[in-house]
């Protein structure tokens, strides 16, 4: 295979975006083109046709490239849990829970073995390949057994593309920093700068500084884009979701933000709803009177459970019941049961019986070892429509039927909605538009605001691709691509 790996200064200077435009062009392009990651650390995953889970951005990125996700390309997935321990998910499947550590000394040489078979598998059926590393090159304490930067670059023998952060600031010293600091800096061929507000012709002393101080050409300025609707992976994205609706008594939205949040991309469509205010609170002082009470996935329910209790949730869950819609997903669905039990450890804390916050009657949560891991078509049944819903569900918790189901889906039926509390275990709830409509159709109708018209959106990808190309020097990365080394 062909390809190209874009690294970047530090986490979240926008790698996974610019991965994720590069397979969009390159498919656009007519080439065969996978993602790769070979580690990636991250609780918000991504679940294949097959049931197996990969790191969102990946199935994200296959998207773009107009293909199925495959575990090769995450085969190592890092799903932090409480106690300063991790989840091994390796080629999809749990394997092992380990401390840094233990994963750093005990698992080096497994995991190159593990990178070199994923790319082989990749180039059976693909041509090109777009790699994604992780943090920065320039970790020196950790390079000498690093499995997921120019080691993997090595490996695959590919050129590096070194991506920064100038809404940070530090542009310059973060590059020659990077640069000077990290292994084999002779195979980075260009650099893009990303997230860059105002008039790119003001930067143009700085291409060219660049440029002569390092010997490494500027490929692209990127300006910055607000709104792309693609979902983000990092949990540093978390600050990119909120926003202040700009009409008179929207609705207003509040995020509890768990100390071991998972899968916050399932709030990211309400950004683009016009009406609706967003806005995260990590405390119960920070929730106030809102429309809508959502918590979120957790990697840890029992653990953030009892951070909330001990806050005074509970008390603030009653005081709010029947005027406020309270939304539980996935981990935070199962807050909401009457009791949890996890004999043997499974959520991370082993615990004979925990108490719930109770909004779900009859609710019990059951964690146990075997991980439900599937993608999920069902009709969502709202006080006023039915609408069809896709998804898909990976928890530990188990729950036996509810009264008042959300989701009808053949002969079984899950989560719960009624008296204004909605609870799922389905991750992608409210990515679709009919569910968000249906959802809230009766709170706008109660604060007297009008249902936005639907609107035809142009494809996330094909946009943000398009405004990534049209700044870089295209010709210049295909070239840098084709090379050989």
């Amino acid at each position: 295979m062909r390809g190209i790996m874009i690294q970047g200064t530090a986490s979240d200077v926008g790698k996974s975006m610019i991965c994720t435009a590069f397979c969009r062009i390159f498919s656009d392009q007519g080439m065969k083109v996978a993602p790769f990651k070979s580690q990636n650390m991250s609780n918000n995953s991504y679940v294949t046709v097959k049931g197996e889970e990969i790191g969102r951005a990946q199935g994200v990125q296959a998207e773009a490239a107009r293909t199925l996700a495959t575990v090769d390309m995450n085969p190592i997935l890092l799903k932090p849990e409480s106690g300063m321990k991790s989840q091994v998910v390796l080629f999809g499947k749990k394997l092992v829970t380990m401390d840094g550590m233990d994963y750093r000394t005990r698992f080096y040489e497994k995991g190159l073995e593990v990178i070199d078979q994923a790319l082989a598998n990749l180039a059976k059926d693909f041509s090109h390949v777009v790699i994604e590393g992780a943090g920065s090159p320039a970790e020196v304490n950790l390079n000498d057994r690093e499995l997921v930067n120019m080691a993997v670059a090595k490996r695959a023998d590919v050129p590096v593309i070194l991506v920064a952060d100038i809404e940070r600031g530090g542009v310059f010293a973060s590059i020659v920093g990077t640069l000077a600091l990290m292994p084999e800096p002779e195979r980075v061929k260009g650099l893009i700068i990303n997230k860059f507000h105002g008039d790119a012709q003001l930067f143009k002393d700085g291409v060219q500084f660049l440029e002569s101080y390092t010997g490494i050409p500027v490929l692209g300025v990127i300006p910055y884009m607000a709104s792309h609707e693609i979902e983000q992976e990092d949990s540093l994205g978390v600050q990119a979701v909120q926003r202040i609706a700009r009409v008179e008594n929207p609705i207003e939205l509040v995020i509890c933000r768990h100390p071991y949040i998972s899968n916050f991309t399932d709030v990211e469509p309400f950004l683009n709803e016009p009406d609706v205010t967003i806005r995260w609170a990590e405390t119960v002082e920070d929730i106030g009177q809102p429309d809508i009470l959502l918590l979120p996935g957790t990697k840890s329910t029992i653990a953030d459970l009892r951070y909330w209790r001990k806050q005074g949730l509970g008390i603030k869950l009653q005081e709010l019941k029947g005027n406020t819609w309270i939304v539980g997903l996935c981990g935070g669905f199962q807050m909401l049961a009457e009791t949890l039990a996890d004999p043997e450890g499974h959520d991370g804390i082993a615990i004979e019986r925990e108490r719930g916050f109770g909004l779900v009657p009859n609710m019990h949560v059951q964690f146990e070892k075997q991980k439900v891991v599937q993608r999920k078509n069902g009709l969502a049944a709202f006080s006023d429509a039915k609408v069809s819903v896709t998804g898909y569900e990976i928890h530990h918790g188990n729950v036996k039927q509810t009264d008042y189901p959300l989701i009808s889906s053949g002969s079984s039926a899950e989560g719960y909605f009624h008296e204004q509390v909605l609870g799922t275990h389905l991750h992608g709830f409210f990515r679709n538009r009919e569910c968000r409509t249906a959802f809230l159709a009766p709170i706008r109708k109660r604060k007297n605001l009008p249902v936005p018209l639907p609107e035809a959106v142009a494809d996330p990808f094909d946009r943000w691709a398009q405004h990534v190309k049209s700044h870089l020097d295209w010709q210049k990365v295909e070239e840098i691509m084709e090379a050989s080394l």
